[in-house]
C-alpha cells in the first residue's frame, strides 16, 4: 500500500471520528454537573445525592434501586461494585442522563516482522459511544434505557480491522478470518423496568432490539480491565459474541447478592449489513447466575442453546458455557482491575471448543499499563481451513501502556502504544510463521471518571 493511500485513508478515519467527537464532548460540556476535581485534569461529574431538585432520585444501578450504580456492566451483567466508572453525568428534574464511550486512532500492524501470509496493516478507529437514562417510577420502580452505537463500519468497511486468529461473522459471503468484525451501528437499543420488593429483593425486565442476552461476563468494550485495549478478544465469540443480538427479553430476581435471571434472544448474529435492524426470532435461550460476595468480586456461570448463530451455516447450533470472575480495588492514586473467564463452544457430534482468558489494567495517576493472555481451540472449519485437525490450539499475548497526554472538556487523550504475540501449534506455521507478532500505535480518547459511593453493608 502507498503512502499516498494510506494518508488518504487516515484522513478519511479522522473526519468520520472528529465531527461525532466533537458533538458529544459540546453536548456534555453544556450538560455536565460537576466542577473541576482539585488536582487533576478530570472533571468531577458526581452530583450530590441530596440535591433538592431531584429529590427521591439516588444513583442506583439501573436494575435496582438498592444496588450502586457502579454495579452496571452490559446487558444486565454486573461489575464488581469497586469498578471505576467513566461518563458524563447530567440531570433534569425528572430523570438521570450518561453519556459514555471510548475512541482509539490508531495504527495497526497484524505481523509486523512478516512470518507468515495471514497479517494486515491499516489506519483504523475501533469506537463506540452510549446514551443512557433512568428515572424512578413511584416509590419501588425503576425505568431504564440504554443505547449503543459505533461507527466501526464507517471507517473499516464490511471486512473490520486485521487481527490474527480472530474469527466470526462473514464480509460478501466469506468467513472472517484473521480480522475483527465491524460492530453494528445499531449496537444497542433497550429499555428494562425493575421493581424493589424490598432493600433486599428485586425483579426485573430488560427487552433489547438489539441488546445484550444474561450469557458470560459483562462484554469487553465494558469490563474495566479491557477498557484499554483496543483489540477484541480472539475469544470473542465464546465469551462475549452475543453483546449484539437483535431481539433479547429478559426477565430477573436477585435476592441480597445473587442474582438468576433467563433470556430468550435470536440466535443468529448479526447480518453483514452494519446499518439495518435484523428480524427477531427468540429461537434461543440462556440463563445466568451472578454472584457479588463483596465489592470487591463478581462471579458468574451461564448456560445458552444459540440457534443457527453463522449465516453461512444455518445447520449448525451451538451450545455456550461460560464461568467467569472479575476483581476491582481502589490504589492511592489509581486502581487495579482484572478479569478471568472461561467459555466453551460446543456443536453436536464435534469435540467442544474451549476458550480461557486473563486480562488486568493497573492505573496509575495518568498512566496505565494493561496485559491480556488468551488460549483457545478453533475447528478447522472456524479457521476456514480445510479439515487437517479436529481442533487447532492457539496462545495470544499482549502487553500495553498508555498514557494521559491532554485533557478538551469532559474527555482525556491518552497516546499508547501495546504488543501482542501469538503462538500457534505446529500444523499452523506455514501460514502463520513460528511466532507472528503485532504491534499497534493509538491516540485513546475517553471520558472522566466519576466519583461513585460505595455501598455499605
Amino acid at each position: 500500500m502507498s503512502w499516498c493511500l494510506k494518508i488518504s485513508r487516515m484522513k478519511k478515519l479522522i473526519l468520520s471520528v472528529t465531527v461525532p467527537c466533537f458533538c458529544i464532548t459540546v453536548f456534555s460540556q453544556r450538560m455536565t454537573m460537576g466542577d473541576t476535581m482539585a488536582g487533576s485534569g478530570h472533571r468531577d461529574t458526581m452530583p450530590s445525592m441530596s440535591m433538592p431538585a431531584h429529590k427521591g432520585m439516588n444513583m442506583s444501578n439501573v436494575y435496582s434501586l438498592h444496588l450502586p450504580m457502579s454495579r452496571n456492566g452490559s446487558g444486565t451483567g454486573w461489575l464488581p461494585d469497586a469498578s471505576p466508572m467513566y461518563g458524563q453525568m447530567f440531570h433534569t428534574p425528572h430523570w438521570m442522563y450518561m453519556l459514555h464511550g471510548n475512541l482509539f486512532l490508531r495504527y495497526d500492524d497484524q505481523d509486523f516482522s512478516h512470518q507468515g501470509s495471514r497479517g494486515g496493516a491499516r489506519f483504523d478507529a475501533p469506537d463506540w459511544v452510549m446514551f443512557m437514562g433512568q428515572r424512578n417510577v413511584g416509590a419501588n420502580g425503576l425505568f431504564h434505557f440504554s443505547t449503543m452505537f459505533s461507527l466501526d463500519a464507517v471507517v473499516t468497511g464490511k471486512t473490520g480491522y486485521p487481527l490474527l486468529f480472530q474469527t466470526g461473522e462473514s464480509a460478501g459471503g466469506i468467513p472472517l478470518v484473521d480480522r475483527q468484525h465491524p460492530h453494528d451501528l445499531f449496537s444497542e437499543i433497550s429499555v428494562s423496568y425493575s421493581q424493589a420488593l424490598s432493600e433486599q429483593v428485586d425483579v426485573f425486565v430488560y427487552l433489547g432490539y438489539p441488546g445484550e442476552p444474561a450469557l458470560g461476563p459483562v462484554a469487553f468494550m465494558h469490563r474495566p480491565s479491557a477498557l484499554d485495549n483496543p483489540n477484541a478478544p480472539i475469544s470473542h465469540h465464546w465469551a462475549d459474541g452475543t453483546h449484539i443480538t437483535y431481539g433479547v427479553a429478559t426477565a430477573g430476581f436477585r435476592a441480597g447478592d445473587w442474582k438468576l435471571e433467563g433470556s430468550s434472544f435470536t440466535g443468529r448474529e448479526p447480518d453483514e449489513d452494519r446499518y439495518n435492524l435484523d428480524p427477531p426470532k427468540f429461537d434461543s435461550w440462556s440463563a445466568r447466575l451472578s454472584f457479588n460476595p463483596t465489592e470487591n468480586w463478581a462471579f458468574e456461570v451461564s448456560h445458552a442453546f444459540t440457534k443457527s448463530p453463522e449465516a453461512l451455516h444455518p445447520s449448525v447450533d451451538v451450545s455456550k458455557t461460560i464461568a467467569s470472575a472479575m476483581y476491582s480495588t481502589a490504589l492511592h492514586n489509581g486502581h487495579l482491575d482484572a478479569t478471568l473467564l472461561w467459555g466453551q463452544n460446543k456443536e453436536a457430534g464435534l469435540p467442544a471448543e474451549n476458550a480461557v482468558l486473563l486480562e488486568a489494567a493497573w492505573r496509575q495517576n495518568r498512566t496505565a499499563v494493561y496485559g491480556r493472555f488468551e488460549y483457545v481451540q478453533k475447528s478447522s472449519e472456524e479457521m476456514n481451513l480445510p479439515r487437517a485437525a479436529d481442533l487447532f490450539s492457539i496462545r495470544a499475548t499482549t502487553a500495553g501502556i498508555n498514557y494521559d497526554v491532554f485533557s478538551l472538556g469532559n474527555f482525556t487523550a491518552a497516546a499508547g502504544t501495546q504488543l501482542s504475540w501469538y503462538l500457534p501449534e505446529p500444523s499452523l506455521v506455514p501460514l502463520y510463521g513460528k511466532n507472528p507478532m503485532a504491534f499497534e500505535i493509538y491516540l485513546r480518547c475517553y471520558p472522566s471518571a466519576l466519583r461513585i459511593p460505595r455501598r455499605k453493608k
